[in-house]
């Protein structure tokens, strides 16, 4: 099964939490996720029935994730929530570690934003935090 993370460095850390000496986080996303793909084509449509389709653009697959992190104790959920805040329009890498039918895995990074998510309070200590990443295709 495939798994989705993005790692908060300790400097980050120490800077949302306004603390010093923490180490890194990876935030490892729930099973249960979903991705989406989409191809963006061009469709020129004539009569009978025919038409020219084309790609749109150099990169053209559009992808979103949609992860979730559930009933993860508060300081967890705010760490993540802060993280995502301060990546406000800024990308950053997602790695996918994912298991082919051969039983090798394989690790790629993929860069994402994130425009919105979403907090559910459950419980006094203990939060989920829902959240769509899109993939961006940038240096």
């Amino acid at each position: 099964m495939a798994t989705f993370s993005f790692t908060i460095t300790s400097g980050e850390v120490d800077t949302l939490k306004n603390t010093s000496g923490s180490t890194a986080f990876e935030a490892v996303a729930d099973r249960g996720l979903s991705r989406q793909a989409q191809q963006r084509v061009l469709v020129a449509k004539f009569g009978d029935g025919y038409e020219q389709r084309v790609r749109d653009g150099v990169n053209t697959k559009t992808e979103n994730f949609n992860i979730s992190f559930n009933n993860r104790n508060s300081d967890e959920i705010n760490l993540i929530a802060a993280y995502l805040d301060s990546k406000a329009a800024i990308s950053f890498t997602l790695v996918v570690t994912d298991t082919f039918s051969s039983g090798s895995l394989t690790t790629s990074s993929i860069k994402v934003v994130c425009d919105t998510y979403q907090i559910q309070y459950g419980h006094t200590d203990y939060h989920s935090l829902t959240t769509t990443l899109r993939r961006v295709y940038e240096p």
